[in-house]
């Protein structure tokens, strides 16, 4: 995935300012995978007069707990990449105040959540799944598996790795997707069979997806060696379009059986300095010019109804047919507990 360290940086204005939005620099704290195009946030900060910062705090998982224990002090004004997972940790916590952006009416009707208090506005959403090395089976003679069931098969004995549920976002999503398919009853009991398969956990997927897995360009030069990982159905496409020389076809494919739909969000920090700033800043990750950009950079689908997707994006990352969901108040309610039963079935 392609990332961006820092966009802007804070001048003699951005030291100051508080609440009343006096500040010119905006700062936005998401998770390692935040990007845009450099032209299109320079747009942005042109027409509004805001500079954008930048803060990165790892993965979205580690992201969001560092958010909740900074909240009366925040590192920034808006925190992007919450997702449906955690969202109800974060709100909660108290972590976002009320704000309901300009072009809220375009986000299509199934990726709104908390509507009652507009404390958070979705941006993206993609599906968490498991991707394969196409030339790792090619040369074992062995069929990817297709499904959840598959991954405890023999055949597929310490081929996968997959993130930390308690620390990743994409390891909590994977968790709750088998959750999703085997219910309270029997997602333990698939999580001992994929365990004692030899399925590897790492902290987040960086660490899995760039090092661990023998099908991605990162994961190659590292010497990966697990030709099964726990990803998003659009990471494919990084593979062809970041390619040099780029292949005619993607190297990894996905497991369609084993994805969960993923759903983020951005919110306006509650003890934000710059609120006025955080909300042009929000109206901004709203704004047609900015869905149309996230594809190819952060490698997720828009949520604006009438944003249009590359071609490429959706010719080798198309979303997954039939992804398992689950109902917010569900993961509200028991997101914690299993990701502690999960801790110790898993990592102990």
């Amino acid at each position: 995935m392609v990332t961006l360290s820092a966009c802007g940086s804070s001048g003699s204005s951005g030291s100051t300012g508080g609440s009343g939005g006096g500040s010119k620099t905006v700062t936005l704290v998401s998770h390692d995978s935040w990007a845009v195009s450099k032209s299109v946030l320079a747009d942005f900060e042109k027409q509004s007069g805001y500079t954008v910062k930048v803060l990165k705090d790892g993965d979205a998982g580690q992201a969001v707990n560092k958010a909740i224990l900074t909240k009366d002090n925040p590192q920034g004004d808006v925190f992007f990449g919450v997702d449906n997972t955690l969202l109800s940790r974060a709100l909660d916590n108290g972590l976002f105040q009320s704000y309901r952006p300009k072009d809220y009416d375009t986000v299509a009707s199934r990726y709104r959540a908390d509507e009652a208090e507009h404390r958070v506005t979705p941006i993206d959403t993609g599906d968490i799944c498991v991707n394969y090395d196409k030339k790792y089976f090619a040369d074992h003679k062995l069929t990817p598996p297709a499904g959840f069931d598959d991954l405890i098969k023999p055949e597929y004995k310490n081929l996968l790795v997959t993130e930390n549920a308690a620390t990743s976002s994409p390891g909590l999503g994977f968790l709750l997707g088998t959750a999703a398919k085997y219910g309270d009853g029997g997602w333990q009991d698939y999580w001992k069979k994929l365990k004692a398969n030899g399925v590897k956990v790492v902290d987040g997927w960086e660490q899995a997806y760039d090092q661990e897995f023998s099908g991605s360009a990162g994961g190659r030069k590292a010497g990966g060696d697990r030709p099964l990982v726990v990803s998003y159905a659009s990471s494919p496409p990084a593979e062809v379009i970041y390619a040099d020389p780029r292949p005619k076809t993607a190297p990894t494919g996905v497991a369609q059986g084993t994805c969960f739909r993923q759903i983020e969000y951005a919110g306006l920090l509650s003890n934000a300095r710059n609120t006025e700033g955080g909300k042009a800043l929000l109206d901004f990750l709203l704004t047609e010019k900015f869905q149309q950009d996230m594809p190819l950079n952060m490698f997720v689908y828009p949520v604006r109804e009438s944003a249009e997707v590359p071609a490429d994006f959706v010719e080798y990352g198309p979303q997954a047919k039939d992804p398992e969901t689950m109902a917010p108040d569900r993961i509200a309610a028991s997101r914690d507990q299993w990701v502690k039963s999960w801790t110790s079935l898993v990592l102990k």
